[in-house]
């Protein structure tokens, strides 16, 4: 199959990470369907640079923590692209603070928006995928999914589960030439980390081997590779610049 028939879904695309990733496929001739939230006007920017350069790209709001809106957004790339070949689990939130001070409603809510959203997604797309008997699925986790951070309980535990459920599922719907993998990213130039300051930011600089922190290009690239590799499943790619090894 041609890499500019294959259809990608790509959750919390409008900005950050996800937005790098609608591009770099774009840019490769992959139809691709931004899901959006909150950030109409952020995917509606892109999607109009992007069809300008003759890509193909639908845009559609849906709050992917809501099973129902999670089956619309599935239902519309189905009705514009007839089919689903690579779904990118990027949607997601951080939250900080320490542990005794999580209320009942802040776990929930990131429970709900980080590790919910990707069951409810993937459950979606895979009888497609099954059918096809072909599919890629990349979960976007975390640094902390592998070590944990302090302050960050709920986040790294979402991260944490992402990871577990990428290795299981990898395993079950391997033999239907499904793909499953996750990248965790360490840290990345994106809003996520907007309230480090610049000493923060220097003091981390200094911690990582390769003396700077990522840039959103560098986990789109490895999303483009794990799409294109044909052997890899099941795997937790680490892109931290050696922070964390």
């Amino acid at each position: 199959m041609k890499e500019e028939n294959k259809v990608a879904i790509i959750t919390g695309g409008s900005r950050g990470i996800g937005a790098e990733i609608v591009k770099q496929l774009a840019d490769n001739n992959y139809k691709v369907v931004l899901n959006y939230n909150k950030s109409e006007k952020e995917a509606k920017e892109i999607q109009e640079q992007l069809l300008k350069l003759g890509k193909e790209i639908k845009i559609f709001r849906a709050d992917i923590s809501n099973k129902k809106e999670v089956k619309e957004l599935i239902q519309f790339t189905m009705n514009n692209f007839k089919k689903i070949d690579i779904l990118i689990n990027n949607a997601g939130i951080s939250q900080e603070g320490l542990f005794n001070e999580i209320t009942d409603e802040m776990w929930n809510k990131i429970i709900n928006i980080n590790l919910n959203s990707v069951f409810y997604c993937t459950r979606e797309v895979l009888p497609y995928m099954i059918n096809q008997k072909q599919g890629c699925i990349i979960n976007i986790s975390s640094i902390w999914g592998e070590t944990g951070s302090s302050y960050e309980v709920a986040y790294s535990t979402t991260k944490s589960a992402i990871n577990g459920l990428t290795k299981a599922l990898a395993k079950e719907v391997g033999p239907s030439n499904i793909r499953v993998n996750a990248i965790a990213p360490g840290i990345i130039d994106t809003d996520m980390n907007k309230n480090l300051n610049k000493k923060e930011i220097e003091e981390i600089k200094s911690q990582i081997p390769l003396c700077r922190i990522g840039k959103t290009s560098d986990i789109a690239k490895c999303v483009k590779w794990l799409i294109e590799d044909e052997y890899t499943t099941g795997q937790i790619i680490s892109i931290n610049g050696g922070w964390y090894i």
